[in-house]
C-alpha cells in the first residue's frame, strides 16, 4: 500500500519525532509514505470565518496533489489533520468555496473533495488492522499502563471528522492493547489541553493540563501518549513533579515494533 504522506511543519522541527517514528513503522508494516512535494504550511488552525478562503489554499494543493497521484493522504498531526479534513469537506459540499478555491487555483480539473483523508491511526485500525498490528509486535509493552489523550481535533466536529465516537473513542485504547499494553481510560481524556491558549491565558491552560494530568495519573497511567504537537509541547510543560512520561503514539509503536531499544528521556 503505497499513500500520500502530508507532515506539516512542526514534524520537520520539534515534532521530528513523530514523523520519523511514523515513516520508520510505516516500513516496518508493509505500507510507504509518499511525502507530497512542495507542500505549504495547513495554517494550525481551521479558519472559521465563511468568507476565508487563502488560509484554505495550501490543504487543497496537497489534496489535489494526492487525487492526482491517485493515492489516499495521510496525516500524523491531529491539527494538520484536523485542518485538512474540514477543507476537504468544504470542497466536497460548500458550493461558495468550492467555487473560489478553484478560481484562485486554476486547475486543470476542478477539485471536488475528491481524496480520502486518513490519520495515521486510521491507517493501523481500517487498512493493516490491529491484529495485524499485534502479531507484528516483537517487544510487546506488558505492564505499561498507558493513557491515550485524544484531545478536541481528533473527534470534532464529529459530523466532518468520523475519526471515531466523540464522547467515548476506543481507537487508541485498541491500539494501545495490539502493543501489549494496558489501556487507561481516565474521564479527561477528550478535553483540550488549552494548547491555543498556552501564551494569552497561561493560567488557564495550566488549569486544563492539571486536570488531565492528574486524572490519568490518578487512574493509575504511567504514560500519556498523543497525536499532536501542541498537545504534547503543553503536557510536557504542565507536568511538574508529576512522574509520568508524555510521548508521542508513533514512538510507541517504534518501541513495541523493536525500532526503538531504550526509552528516550524526552521530558527533560
Amino acid at each position: 500500500m503505497v499513500y500520500s504522506y502530508y507532515p506539516g511543519c512542526t514534524l520537520k522541527n520539534k515534532a521530528k519525532d513523530l514523523d520519523m517514528y511514523a515513516r520508520l513503522c510505516a516500513e516496518k508494516l508493509g505500507f510507504s509514505l509518499e511525502e507530497v512535494e512542495q507542500w505549504q504550511c495547513c495554517g494550525g488552525v481551521y479558519p472559521l470565518g465563511s468568507d476565508e478562503i487563502g488560509t484554505k489554499l495550501s490543504s487543497v494543493r496537497v489534496l489535489n496533489d494526492a487525487r492526482e497521484r491517485g493515492q489516499d493522504l495521510v496525516v500524523a498531526c491531529s491539527a494538520c489533520y484536523h485542518v485538512v479534513k474540514r477543507v476537504n469537506d468544504d470542497m466536497a459540499n460548500v458550493k461558495d468555496i468550492n467555487l473560489r478555491a478553484n478560481n484562485y487555483m486554476n486547475l486543470e480539473t476542478p477539485y471536488n473533495g475528491e481524496t480520502t483523508v486518513l490519520h495515521y491511526l486510521e491507517v493501523l485500525r481500517d487498512r493493516i488492522g490491529f491484529d495485524k498490528l499485534k502479531n507484528a509486535v516483537t517487544n510487546p509493552l506488558t505492564g505499561e499502563k498507558i493513557a491515550a489523550y485524544y484531545g478536541c481535533l481528533l473527534l470534532r466536529p464529529s459530523s466532518i471528522m468520523k475519526f471515531d465516537d466523540p464522547e467515548n473513542p476506543t481507537i487508541i485504547e485498541d491500539f494501545i492493547r495490539a502493543l501489549g499494553a494496558e489501556p487507561v481510560i481516565y474521564p479527561y481524556r477528550n478535553e483540550c489541553c488549552g494548547g491555543y491558549i498556552s501564551l494569552e491565558e497561561p493560567d488557564s491552560a495550566k488549569r486544563m493540563t492539571d486536570e488531565i494530568l492528574g486524572s490519568a495519573g490518578s487512574f493509575g497511567a504511567d504514560t500519556v501518549i498523543t497525536a499532536c504537537p501542541l498537545c504534547m509541547f503543553n503536557l510536557r510543560k504542565g507536568l511538574g513533579e508529576r512522574d509520568i512520561r508524555i510521548e508521542y503514539f508513533t514512538e510507541t509503536l517504534a518501541r513495541a515494533l523493536g525500532i526503538v531499544e531504550e526509552d528516550s528521556d524526552e521530558n527533560d
